[in-house]
């Protein structure tokens, strides 16, 4: 499989209103700021949303964005398997805001850490702890080891469990004033 086409900051800011942006990160990551004008089709319901994302296709050109371009990246797999054409944002909205563009917040929107970012400390605060309290009790030593391994497998599969988990926390989720799926999906498809 080929990699998807790509734009970089600035060539994607120069053409943005020739697409539709699909930010496939999760709600709270969404929320907490995106490229002006995205929808939120988190990755995991990608594969649900395929209807309406391939009438929005026909419409204009699709732009998938995410913190860093890994999440996107998979999303136009999906879709390129679903014979739907999609371009991917290079460096997604790290890249974006260190290209000196806006992001659209919500009002009264909170700063969520990017998952790629909760998923570093999460997996350092577990290995530091198993490496703590296994000079105590060695068996802890295994919790380390675990999670060194799980890194390890998530680099390899290019896929991430503690993502996953991480992703289901409340702060993860979207507010209560974020539209849902189901609007969104409606949106795109008129």
């Amino acid at each position: 499989m080929t990699s998807p086409a790509s734009l970089s900051p600035v060539q994607a800011a120069s053409r943005l209103d020739e697409f539709t942006v699909i930010d496939v990160r999760g709600p709270g990551e969404y929320a907490s700021g995106h490229v002006p004008g995205a929808y939120n089709v988190p990755l995991d319901r990608v594969a649900e949303a395929l209807p309406a994302l391939k009438s929005a296709a026909a419409r204009n050109s699709l732009l998938v964005v995410c913190a860093s371009g890994v999440r996107s990246t998979r999303a136009a797999e999906i879709l390129a398997d679903a014979d739907i054409a999609s371009t991917t944002l290079s460096g997604g909205t790290s890249a974006w805001v260190s290209a000196g563009h806006e992001l659209d917040r919500p009002a009264g929107a909170k700063a969520v850490w990017p998952l790629e970012r909760q998923v570093r400390l999460a997996a350092g605060s577990l290995v530091v702890a198993g490496l703590l309290v296994g000079r105590r009790f060695p068996a802890a030593r295994w919790l380390s080891a675990g999670i060194g391994s799980g890194l390890v497998f998530s680099a390899v599969s290019d896929t991430c469990g503690m993502a996953a988990a991480l992703s289901k926390l409340p702060h993860n989720r979207a507010p209560q004033t974020a539209p849902e799926l189901n609007e969104t999906l409606e949106a795109l498809q008129s």
